[in-house]
């Protein structure tokens, strides 16, 4: 097993341990049905009523850190936005749907630290599913989001910065913009995303350092857009000196049909993928734009928009790229000419490369 399906495995492990949503007994629970709900602390009821945001929101504000509030109840929080403290532990066992409150979160924790979510069911169609900035510690487990519009998971660019966050298993249908979006986190694990019929990207880091990712894994993700299952941007893996040594590292990425299926640019780079599995990308099925220290070590590309290295003008060239790939039934292109690039390609792909 290599090294980071070890991190996959071992986020994985960690999700089993914790046990099932609900299991035990949490500080704090919402039960009941539409129009009926209570919050209840150990043998206190803290709430009793038809809102099932407040029942929620009452819940997590009685617990204090390291204690727990799980939500067995379903019910829709509306246009509110749940919030949730330093060292609290979220447990959505319900399904909460959401509604859309402009450059909010359906749930967020900003400015926090040691906050988890073991496990979530979200529909709806939210600006943000999850939002979250300044955070240090944060643990997201087992994250199913099934949503008609907006955008998943949202870690903000202009706000405080965030570190050590980890994510189980993500999985994203139906989200209008990305299914993961993040930017600056030093020190991200992630098991795998799952992104399927989504508008935008599967996984986009930006000004993300020292990652690790099990699996990206998109279906019909992107289509019609320059945006891809997998993308790097805006100086993801850049590290504080300047500098390119590897620091992000992704284990696999799978894409089928969609737009892009990999897509490094704007001065990202550092970066190692393992292995690809691409096919019939409806833009690049790769895409290599003004990045610097990237590798891609194994994979196949079946049809799809061509394998790319390109760079635009208002960034350095990009260099020090090596791709080994199967690559069948399309074409492989370098232009402009890069730095340092190494190509070693089988298959019966028509190359263009200098």
């Amino acid at each position: 097993m290599g090294q980071f399906s070890k991190v996959a495995a071992a986020l994985a492990l960690a999700s089993i341990v914790h046990g099932q949503c609900g299991s035990g007994t949490p500080d704090a629970t919402v039960n009941g049905a539409v129009g009926a709900y209570t919050a209840t602390k150990g043998s206190q009821q803290v709430y009793s009523g038809s809102n099932y945001y407040q029942a929620i929101q009452s819940a997590l504000d009685s617990i204090g850190s390291g204690q727990r509030v799980a939500v067995i109840a379903s019910g829709s929080i509306g246009t509110s936005s749940i919030s949730i403290g330093s060292g609290k532990i979220f447990e959505g066992c319900g399904t909460i749907d959401v509604g859309y409150r402009a450059a909010h979160g359906a749930i967020e924790s900003l400015g926090t630290t040691g906050v988890q979510i073991p496990y979530l069911s979200m529909t709806g169609n939210p600006y943000f599913g999850l939002w979250f900035y300044g955070v240090t510690d944060l643990a997201l487990g087992e994250i199913n989001m099934d949503l008609s519009d907006g955008l998943g998971i949202r870690f903000e660019r202009d706000k405080a910065a965030n570190s050590n966050v980890s994510m189980d298993k993500i999985t994203i249908t139906g989200a209008g913009s990305h299914a993961v979006e993040t930017w600056n986190i030093d020190g991200l694990t992630i098991g795998s995303v799952i992104a399927r019929d989504v508008g935008e990207c599967g996984l986009l880091l930006q000004t993300t350092t020292n990652a690790r990712v099990g699996l990206v894994d998109g279906d019909n993700v992107a289509t019609g857009t320059g945006y891809a299952t997998f993308r790097m941007a805006n100086n993801n893996g850049q590290l504080a000196d300047g500098s390119y040594t590897p620091n992000v590292y992704v284990d696999k990425v799978v894409s089928r049909g969609g737009g892009r299926g990999v897509f490094c640019v704007s001065e990202s780079g550092g970066a190692v993928i393992a292995e690809v599995d691409l096919a019939n990308n409806g833009n690049n099925a790769i895409l290599i734009e003004n990045c610097y220290g990237v590798e891609i070590q194994s994979g196949t590309v079946q049809g799809g928009g061509e394998v790319r290295i390109s760079a635009r003008t208002e960034f350095e060239n990009t260099r020090d790229v090596s791709i080994t790939l199967t690559v069948n039934s399309n074409t492989v292109r370098e232009s402009p000419c890069g730095e340092d690039i190494s190509w070693t390609i089988s298959g019966d792909a028509t190359q263009n490369i200098c």
